[in-house]
């Protein structure tokens, strides 16, 4: 059996991801083959593996800092929010179906054998296994047949660590109250106490880390400093999202309620003179040198959001001059119209921006596939990247076919139609690789007349790479890494 170690957190937003994938990395780096595991996870970032199969991209993240191939065992559920009562339910990546939060509730017992599955397959593959649990534990509402936290452990036995954020307040009732509120079983399983996101000078702590290990019987095993880190993170509570002045460059994503991976941007954010600002109003909108549509959950729902308050009618004044794109949803978006005869999404039929020729029909079956290849002749100012070669993937629930009368070609990857500076693409990940996001933004600078610093952003995987090491250091120095590894030698005796 593969060792196994689990990061659970006070609350959502600690950093149990970014914990999770730094230990991924130091046991990497130790010489052991390592793997993440979360059994449930909820998000709108998501992922296409090799195999044509879905899961959450923090997982593909941790997967990342282990250096090795995402699999979707990894994530054997993803529910993906498609309003604020109910989800897709995915399970070993592939549709389950959609349903209500109390009907998810009464059903996820059902699925223990798929995660047990799962996780076996993986122990095939790896020495160690780090297991990132959801929200809180002492989650009461929550805890009946948990599947996620405690009742994971109790699944396959795992020690705990217990993370909490300082940076939000009130960490020490945060650690203590979730130790209060389990039960006795499943505070023994609780092996250390992290506090995470510190600012400032350790020694202050020294009082509160003495009472946090008295009152609660649990050793502090680390004092993790808040980092400054460019990795993939959760969509809930991305700090992505804060408002930020308009840069030199200036590129504007709209934020629509059911904004889906919009990793796709986090590229841009490293060049320099480049601001990525996330906009829910035509306030706010202003005129930007570049407005990306991202993916949608909800294609429908968050087209009529747009058009009731003002962003649509908006972005169509400044498309032609200022370069509209359109990735997934928003691509579906930018078109005449979107269908959903077997209602997906909502039902019925709405008109689209009707800034690209094109319509999409809703269809059940999910595409779900990774692509690969070389960009053709792009038009307009973005024409700098015909020729960029990428890699990216798929995942979308429509067909999207030129509307008729139009001689669009099929099967392009980048749709550019003779509205000028529009476009729209299925393929996420596209301005990953090739050095085609810096190609976009000195397209935009010399349209405006601008010399950008010098010195582009590096190659988007190995910028990544150092940001794990750069984790991995961190958590290194300030992790008792000897309690972690004594964790790990204890669990799963037999």
């Amino acid at each position: 059996m593969a060792k196994v170690i689990m990061v659970q957190g006070t609350m959502s937003g600690v950093g149990k991801s970014l914990l999770t994938a730094g230990l991924c990395r130091i046991f990497r780096q130790d010489g052991y083959r390592v793997a993440p595991f979360k059994s449930q996870n909820m998000a709108l970032n998501s992922y296409v593996t090799a195999e044509g199969l879905e899961m959450g991209r923090a997982q593909v993240m941790q997967a990342e800092a282990a250096k090795t191939e995402p699999m979707v065992c990894m994530n054997p559920i993803l529910l993906k929010p498609v309003s604020h009562t109910g989800s897709q339910v995915i399970v070993n990546g592939e549709v389950l179906g959609n349903m209500g939060a109390r009907e998810y509730f009464d059903y996820k017992t059902k699925l223990i054998p798929d995660i047990k599955r799962a996780f076996r397959k993986l122990e095939r593959y790896a020495d160690i296994i780090v297991i990132e649990g959801a929200g809180s534990p002492a989650e009461i509402n929550l805890k009946q047949n948990d599947i996620v936290n405690m009742g994971m452990a109790g699944m396959v036995d795992a020690p705990v660590i217990l993370a909490g954020d300082i940076d939000r307040g009130g960490v020490f009732a945060q650690l203590l109250g979730t130790l209060m509120l389990l039960t006795d079983s499943e505070r023994r399983r609780v092996k250390g106490l992290i506090v995470n996101k510190f600012r400032g000078d350790r020694s202050i702590l020294d009082p509160g880390t003495e009472m946090l290990e008295k009152r609660g019987g649990v050793p502090v095993i680390g004092i993790i400093p808040y980092m400054e880190l460019d990795l993939d993170d959760e969509d809930s509570l991305t700090e992505r999202f804060e408002k930020r002045p308009p840069g030199r460059i200036d590129i504007a994503v709209i934020r629509y309620p059911m904004i889906s991976n919009f990793t796709d941007f986090n590229v841009f954010e490293r060049i320099p003179d480049v601001t990525v600002r996330y906009v829910t109003s035509a306030a706010e909108l202003g005129r930007p040198d570049l407005i990306f549509l991202p993916g949608s959950k909800n294609t429908m729902g968050d087209l009529k959001w747009m058009r009731g308050n003002g962003l649509e009618a908006a972005v169509k004044r400044l498309a032609g001059d200022v370069p509209v794109f359109g990735i997934c949803g928003g691509y579906q978006i930018l078109g005449n119209s979107v269908s959903d005869p077997d209602g997906v999404e909502e039902g019925g039929s709405v008109r689209g921006m009707e800034l690209l020729p094109v319509v999409t029909v809703l269809e059940r079956e999910k595409t779900r596939r990774r692509t690969e290849g070389v960009l053709g002749g792009v038009d307009g100012i973005l024409g700098a990247i015909s020729g960029c070669g990428f890699e990216g993937y798929e995942i979308h629930m429509g067909r999207t076919v030129p509307a008729e009368g139009t001689d669009m070609p099929q099967g392009a990857m980048v749709v550019s139609g003779p509205r000028k500076n529009v476009y729209g693409t299925y393929v996420h990940g596209l301005f990953d690789q090739g050095g085609m996001a810096d190609a976009i933004v000195r397209a935009l600078a010399e349209k405006k007349g601008i010399r950008l610093q010098d010195g582009g952003p590096a190659d988007h995987r190995t910028w990544k790479e150092t940001q794990y090491d750069k984790l991995a250091d961190t958590l290194r120095a300030c992790l008792d890494m000897e309690a972690v590894y004594g964790m790990l030698r204890e669990a799963r005796l037999e």
